[in-house]
């Protein structure tokens, strides 16, 4: 064969199933044509993104909408709970409110490279109040001065307002730039309401603490080299908690570190394993210093266009004076487009302390856990966007010594709620990072476009 022949052949194989410049597409907004274009360096789909730089399975997908403006890919994700919430016991109580959270994400080619700006805003301080809403066991942060206890903070207005940047250095390996004024770090896995595990659960985990805390962090800076199955990351952040005042920035420091290793060894896996040490946790004791450890299994397969089933399995420690420990199992199945059940269980040592316990030494640990069953029916589709009704029941636990504290070892707690979010695209449309013929993809967006009217 003539060199430049054989040149001409090789160089239109390496044309990937993402790079779509030279095919005329229609101009639709929010469809499957959309998802081909959401594509990063070494051709990893965008949507194998969750919160921060971490990754999901390719297999599972976060519901979210698609756009295109000009070279900018646009992409519009979130959730809005309107609950009753009731907690059990002596410490129990009862609120309606409403969590959310929204995600909004541009993205364009830049210098060789993908950037993308990010910000993600929540309600929760006006909608759940400054010191959030009631849950057994919980424990984290300050409102008015005094430590949260049995009841879950809110999120902040600025979860996430940050820029990152990615580019291939050689056919195989890419390099990532993350910074934020308010973002996540390197360490944990994905924040619990990124997670396809957990995504239609409204309440936290008790072992937020221990895992993925650190998700709202007031100054990060991430970077790290990956390859399509590998990622080694490193972070400089601010390891002081957020205050109560939660419509504004707090002071912006990099007095923490982590490092991040994650592994997707095929599509329906993501591992991780991370460690940092967080400096000055609690404003105004520069003194004090945490290791975290976490690790985690994230198992995703699709149902169907329209079903899937996420599970995550994770392992957080935390060490101040000794190590405390948590352990957590959820999962989640999208059944079809009209049923979602989930649920989760979980178990972490926490000290007298953290609870805020009077007659115990302050240090002193206790095993407390607790197991959550729900289910969510659909009932309102249009627009993009779906509403469901659903509830869940909670068991916690607690040992013996602390009966007396919450009325039983087996407190109960519950929740009903509507739910809105964005519905999920059929999971062909997230299938077309394999090559096809022109023709062959054209159809399957046609038939998408078809689908989604």
């Amino acid at each position: 064969m003539p060199d430049t022949a054989h040149k001409h052949m090789t160089d239109s194989a390496r044309v990937q199933p993402h790079d779509t410049s030279h095919v005329a597409m229609p101009k639709m907004a929010d469809t499957l044509g959309m998802a081909m274009s959401m594509e990063g360096p070494l051709g990893i789909s965008m949507e194998r993104m969750g919160s921060g730089t971490t990754w999901i399975p390719d297999a599972v997908i976060l519901p979210s909408r698609h756009f295109m403006k000009g070279k900018w890919s646009l992409m519009l994700h979130g959730f809005a709970f309107a609950q009753y919430d009731r907690q059990g016991g002596p410490t129990g109580r009862g609120q309606f409110g409403s969590l959310n959270w929204a995600m909004i994400m541009a993205d364009r080619p830049l210098v060789g490279g993908r950037f993308q700006l990010r910000f993600m805003p929540s309600l929760d301080p006006a909608t759940v109040g400054k010191c959030g809403y009631p849950l057994l066991l919980q424990s984290g942060e300050a409102c008015n001065g005094r430590p949260l206890v049995d009841r879950q903070h809110p999120h902040d207005l600025f979860m996430e307002l940050g820029a990152f940047y990615e580019r291939e250095l050689t056919s195989r390996v890419a390099m990532l730039l993350y910074a934020a004024p308010a973002g996540e770090p390197a360490l944990g896995p994905v924040a619990f309401m990124h997670r396809p595990s957990a995504m239609d659960i409204p309440f936290a985990p008790l072992g937020h603490h221990w895992q993925d805390a650190t998700h709202i962090s007031f100054g990060v800076v991430t970077t790290g080299i990956y390859t399509r199955t590998v990622r080694l990351e490193a972070s400089a952040f601010n390891g002081i908690e957020p205050n109560d005042k939660r419509w504004d920035f707090d002071p912006i420091k990099l007095n923490s570190y982590s490092t991040r290793l994650t592994v997707n060894p095929d599509k329906s896996w993501s591992l991780t394993a991370g460690y940092g040490t967080i400096l000055e946790p609690e404003a105004g004791n520069p003194n004090a210093k945490i290791h975290r450890a976490v690790a985690s299994a994230m198992n995703g397969r699709s149902l169907g266009d329209d079903a899937q089933w996420a599970s995550t399995f994770i392992y957080g420690a935390n060490k101040e004076t000794g190590w405390s420990q948590s352990v957590l199992f959820e999962s989640e199945a999208v059944l079809d487009r009209s049923n979602t059940i989930f649920g989760r269980a979980e178990l972490v040592q926490k000290s007298a302390a953290d609870l805020s316990l009077t007659g115990f030494v302050s240090d002193r640990l206790f095993n407390v856990g607790s197991a959550s069953i729900g289910y969510i029916r659909e009932f309102l589709r249009g627009c993009g966007a779906t509403i469901g009704f659903g509830g869940s029941g909670t068991v916690n636990f607690v040992p013996g010594a602390l009966t007396s504290a919450y009325g039983s070892r087996a407190p109960l707690g519950a929740m009903v709620f509507l739910r809105l979010r964005a519905y999920h695209s059929p999971h062909r449309a997230m299938q077309m990072n394999a090559p096809m013929p022109h023709g062959a993809s054209m159809n399957i967006l046609r038939q998408g476009a078809r689908d989604e009217k």
